[in-house]
């Protein structure tokens, strides 16, 4: 882990999981999370043209708060409406306001969309609880894995999922590739000055592997954005504050996936 600012968000991450251990032992996360039978896949909903993935996100740590009242089942559904191809939730309490509650009310709003949990994912018991809270995907970040990722991805389909794997450079794409996982995604913001760039992800797309979902995060907040990445072969985008800062979240997400500026 390279920075002061992702040490610091799972050094909070790991404290919040060893108090939900002590509350909630593993063998009972993981038999909820076995009793979770749903496949909802994203592939389902990446058609014609580029999908997007709308996050529901109430705060961030480059930004602080962005919607504090935000109702995660009403949110869902709004992006349902506005043909998002997935929904993704954060859950990280400290630093981004999120909640496992969240997650819960999204997946259970979302109709047939599927539903990534977003967090700092460190080990099985934080797999088996997004499952039990309904994810049908979960982030795997490589800044904070490593070498540890192929075996999360491999653990994330024990649980029924797929692993969305994060990377920020060409080391980390190396270790997606050889991680086995189907969907990869390159975030555009430096974990260490917390800076976006989107030449990040014009660097890396050609890198992914081929048969890959490849995902474009952080800094997406126009159609013209949208359309450059999707020429270059990305398939979906994983969009929060350009949607939860909008009036019309629905209609936020229709103007993106038509490549229109907002």
């Amino acid at each position: 882990m390279r920075s002061h600012h992702l040490r610091e968000i799972v050094s909070a991450v790991r404290e919040r999981l060893g108090e939900r251990k002590a509350a909630v032992p593993f063998t009972e996360i993981a038999a909820m999370a076995q009793a979770n039978r749903r496949i909802r896949n994203i592939r389902d909903f990446l058609g014609e043209g580029p999908g997007i993935i709308a996050e529901i996100k109430r705060a961030s740590p480059s930004r602080g708060w962005i919607r504090k009242d935000l109702d995660a089942a009403d949110t869902a559904r709004s992006y349902a409406a506005g043909g998002a191809c997935a929904v993704s939730v954060l859950t990280e309490s400290r630093f981004f306001g999120g909640n496992l509650r969240d997650l819960s009310e999204a997946s259970a709003a979302s109709g047939d969309l599927p539903v990534l949990r977003k967090d700092f994912v460190l080990d099985e018991y934080m797999v088996a609880e997004s499952r039990a809270h309904g994810a049908d995907l979960v982030l795997l970040i490589v800044a904070v894995l490593g070498e540890k990722t192929g075996g999360m991805v491999r653990l994330a389909a024990e649980y029924g999922m797929e692993a969305l794997v994060e990377v920020h450079d060409a080391g980390e794409m190396e270790i997606a590739a050889g991680s086995g996982a189907t969907i990869v995604g390159v975030n555009n913001r430096d974990l260490a000055s917390l800076r976006v760039d989107l030449e990040t992800s014009a660097r890396l797309l050609p890198q992914a592997p081929p048969n890959a979902v490849k995902v474009v995060e952080s800094g997406i907040s126009s159609g013209a954005d949208v359309r450059r990445f999707y020429e270059m072969g990305a398939d979906a985008f994983l969009v929060g504050e350009a949607i939860i800062r909008s009036a019309d979240a629905a209609e936020a997400i229709r103007k993106l996936k038509a490549g229109r500026v907002q």
